[in-house]
């Protein structure tokens, strides 16, 4: 059986499961329903080294940036994801921001600035988005925990296990992304190259009914694809890293 398969196969059996098993209030980045996430909590005070991003599946090492390349709906499309020197203060915790830029035929559709921190445990949080759609100027979807009653959310466990379930982001009606890991030994290759142990996360949200995506992240690089399985075609994988 292919990766894609078995993936598929997996993600069908795991996320009608998560969907009615996470709490829907946002009130935490955790999730409910009896996850082994249930305790991962955001505390301020877990935050002594927040800047040190070194998740084994999701390291943020600044002067890093990640080019990817795919189609959506067949038109070619690129994403440049730089791990800038950049900090910004949130909810008292120093995050490490993210500046990443989609283009759509060459041109830039759309650009972003993320904010991450990693806690004491190893968990790396996801604190909000500043997001420029570049044709409209609207920024539709940004969001920063800690305004009009945003929550931080998860974006990698330390120790993903499948069946873990959790949000990603949360402004209700804004941001509502929600993950579920349906593997933690895919392999997998990508223009980058090939790798085992890959980590997969179907992601989903309440705001786009019928939309779901694969997420593959490999040990030591992070997220080296993505591939829409329910609601479109789009796919994008790593093809080079530059320091």
């Amino acid at each position: 059986m292919n990766t894609r398969n078995k993936s598929f196969m997996l993600a069908a059996i795991l996320v009608a499961a998560a969907i009615t098993g996470i709490a829907a209030n946002g009130q935490s980045a955790s999730a409910g329903g009896g996850s082994r996430t249930d305790g991962i909590v955001f505390d301020k005070d877990n935050f002594s080294n927040s800047l040190n991003i070194d998740n084994k599946y999701f390291p943020l090492k600044p002067g890093t940036r990640l080019i990817y390349e795919g189609t959506s709906d067949g038109e070619p499309t690129k994403d440049v994801f730089v791990v800038t020197y950049q900090t910004k203060e949130i909810l008292g915790v120093t995050t490490r921001v993210i500046h990443d830029t989609a283009y759509v035929n060459g041109q830039v559709s759309e650009v972003t600035d993320d904010w991450f921190a990693q806690d004491d445990g190893g968990n790396v949080w996801y604190l909000g988005e500043f997001t420029t759609e570049v044709e409209t100027g609207s920024h539709e979807g940004s969001w920063q925990a800690g305004v009009d009653r945003a929550k931080p959310g998860i974006i990698m466990l330390a120790e993903p296990e499948v069946g873990d379930k959790y949000y990603e982001e949360f402004l209700k009606g804004v941001a509502e992304d929600q993950a579920v890991v349906v593997s933690v030994d895919e392999s997998i290759c990508v223009p980058f190259g090939c790798f085992n142990n890959v980590v997969v996360t179907k992601d989903f949200t309440a705001l786009e009914k019928g939309v779901a995506d694969l997420k593959y992240y490999a040990p030591g690089i992070g997220e080296i694809k993505e591939d829409r399985i329910q609601g479109g075609s789009e796919v994008l994988e790593l093809v080079r890293i530059r320091t």
